[in-house]
């Protein structure tokens, strides 16, 4: 079943992503890199954590 999670970037940004992206994923506001496909789940980059899952 894929979800979407509710991510807060370091810059302070809280934004939806796909937890199942195939493409790379940046921040609106600060274009940090938020997450990175891995064939499965997409693995968050150091700094973002899930604040929920949708």
């Amino acid at each position: 079943m894929s979800k979407f999670l509710k991510v807060k970037c370091g810059c302070g940004n809280e934004q939806t992503i796909f937890a199942h992206s195939s493409s790379k994923v940046g921040c609106l506001v600060c274009s940090k890199e938020l997450a990175t496909p891995t064939g499965a789940q997409v693995k968050l980059a150091e700094g973002v954590s899930i604040v929920k899952v949708l």
